[in-house]
């Protein structure tokens, strides 16, 4: 029976799913207490972890940060929409970013440790003495994670959708449990900061795992892997009678070389550039934990393959008559192919352990994320613009409540707008947050590059990509079902339709990142050549060379730590000696 005519809640599933959330509720609120140190009251400690995660913890914390709902319905959702280049180049480029991050990760955890720095931003503001290309960054790390928290929402929506949840005619009502969920995320992503999505993380990750394997057993037992491939085939062959192109592609071919290889290189080059990706490397104690994550995470992109080929395998499925993609709504939605694959071919208590990895899975990232937003707005906006005197307990205060508009602001933007706009919005916050990747990589290594050339192209980065960006139009696409039939209809068109753009003068796609990076980087070694000719004030760098290699804080920026929280909370300590922190 198809999922879209079954309209009642299954209970089974809601059940599964209810009991899997109040666990990761209670883990949440339970977080405050594991491995806290003397005070809540720091960014360091709320916002980090109090930098003191090992390899294990930072493997589950980085692997529920960087695997999220995107992974788990939107890259099989693309599979099943349109194939290969837009859904399975999420394999590839995971797997290349690691060998990428292996190299300037460690120096980044070096110099924040050594330096106290909490964001991205903070060593940008370090690095260069620059407060308004500090700035510049910390607004591009919150603008662009806007959009991928609202994107966790749209996987939770899909699994309440799938259980029965959407089809209320009152706004409100269907969408209560949405709202309920984030509500709860909020309170103990609030008391226990970054320890609660760490701790929730092992849920989500063994959920996961444990799914992934028994959904592959059954695709190669009831399906085989050649059917899977051959329907998908077909399938991607197929006129889509609205564009007169075929519905996607199978294998990239030689015309879609350059949109695939550029998407999966430019997308590599962004994943840590984001300030939840960089929180939970900053949140690990010891330099080599970093280096041992980034050995050992690509057993995920493992995951991910197999993820992203159940989309193929519900392209069969609904070849078969066992499913369908139409939603409570009665309109279809690519979105809905993987928890409609669970729901038509497991039982309703596996097919809630599966929904419960989904919505756990969107948890755990927009947990990390909001707190990411939320230091980079404390520490780079409040505190350097509005409150220079600014105490640990009050910035770990301020954060905390910018945490909750984050959350709230992105479920705002969901349930206000049309999904697709989440999507859409998320592939332009890799535009954005790639313009970042010049100033922070090349910081790392060279102090070459001026503060204002760096500015300026990131200014003409993020320009450039989102006019470009804003010119892909595509036709908005509609399938109902009409007395029981599917019925397809064009109602217009939609800007940020795509990700790929001609590259200038060319009839070449390309992924829009990669070509606005290019021009960043161009305009940045320009205007660094001018402003050196002039001799242009380049700014003071409060880094040493021996900070990137560091493997302990530095006990002057401890001590002085420990001084501000000691008077923030009326107590006499000393501080002769480095903190907890700074224990080899």
């Amino acid at each position: 029976m198809s999922a879209a005519a079954d309209t009642g809640i299954n209970g089974v599933e809601l059940t599964v799913v209810l009991f899997f959330f109040v666990i990761v509720t209670f883990g949440g609120f339970l977080a405050a207490r594991w491995r806290r140190g003397e005070s809540m009251h720091s960014l360091d400690e709320w916002g980090l972890g109090g930098r003191g995660f090992g390899t294990v913890v930072t493997w589950f914390l980085l692997g529920g940060d960087l695997y999220t709902a995107y992974t788990f319905v939107a890259v099989p959702a693309a599979m099943f929409a349109t194939g290969a280049v837009s859904g399975f180049f999420a394999v590839p480029y995971t797997i290349v970013a690691y060998p990428i991050v292996f190299v300037f990760l460690p120096r980044l955890w070096s110099v924040a440790h050594r330096r106290g720095y909490v964001t991205p931003a903070d060593f940008i503001r370090g690095r260069y003495g620059s407060r308004g290309l500090a700035l510049a960054v910390a607004l591009t790390g919150i603008l662009a994670t806007m959009p991928y928290i609202a994107l966790q929402l749209v996987g939770i929506q899909a699994v309440l959708d799938t259980m029965g949840l959407g089809g209320s005619g009152n706004t409100f009502v269907r969408d209560l449990p949405l709202i309920i969920a984030f509500a709860v995320l909020a309170a103990y992503t609030y008391s226990s900061g970054l320890r609660a999505p760490a701790l929730i993380a092992f849920v989500k990750d063994t959920l996961i795992y444990v799914v992934i394997v028994v959904a592959i057993i059954y695709v190669a037992t009831k399906i085989g892997f050649g059917p899977m491939f051959d329907g998908a085939k077909t399938q991607m062959a197929k006129t889509n009678p609205t564009t007169n192109a075929p519905t996607g592609t199978f294998i990239a071919g030689d015309t879609t070389y350059w949109a695939y290889a550029t998407l999966a290189f430019g997308s590599a080059l962004a994943l840590f550039m984001y300030p939840h990706a960089i929180t939970a490397v900053l949140s690990s104690r010891r330099r080599s934990v970093i280096r041992r994550n980034t050995a050992i995470l690509p057993a995920y992109s493992l995951m991910l393959a197999m993820l992203a080929l159940l989309g193929f395998a519900a392209i069969y499925e609904v070849a078969a008559g066992k499913m369908d993609v139409f939603g409570q709504d009665g309109k279809a939605n690519a979105q809905l192919a993987v928890p409609h694959f669970f729901q038509a071919v497991f039982p309703s208590w596996f097919a809630g352990v599966a929904f419960a990895a989904i919505a756990i899975g969107a948890l755990v990232p927009a947990a990390i994320m909001s707190i990411a937003a939320a230091n980079l707005f404390t520490r780079n906006v409040y505190r350097e613009f509005l409150k220079r005197d600014a105490t640990p307990k009050h910035e770990a205060q301020v954060s905390k409540i910018v945490s909750l508009i984050v959350k709230f602001g992105a479920l705002l933007f969901v349930l206000g707008l049309d999904r697709q706009n989440a999507l859409n919005m998320q592939l332009l916050g890799g535009v954005w947050i790639l313009q970042t990747f010049v100033s922070i990589v090349a910081g790392l290594y060279t102090r070459w590059f001026h503060r204002w050339a760096l500015l300026a192209g990131w200014a003409a980065g993020m320009i450039y990509g989102t006019v470009a960006a804003y010119r892909q139009e595509v036709p908005v696409v509609v399938t109902k079902l009409v007395n029981g039939e599917a019925a397809t209809s064009v109602t217009g068109t939609r800007h940020f339709g795509s990700p790929l753009g001609n590259f200038p003068f060319t009839d070449t796609k390309v992924y829009i990142a990669a070509t606005a990076l290019l021009i960043n980087v161009l305009v940045a070694i320009v205007v660094t050549l001018v402003l050196r000719a002039v001799k242009a004030p380049a700014g003071a760098d409060e880094t040493e060379p021996t900070d990137y290699h560091a493997d302990a804080p530095s006990t002057t920026v401890v001590a002085a730590v420990e001084r501000e929280l000691a008077a923030t909370e009326g107590e006499v300590t000393s501080t002769s000696g480095p903190g907890r922190d700074a224990q080899p």
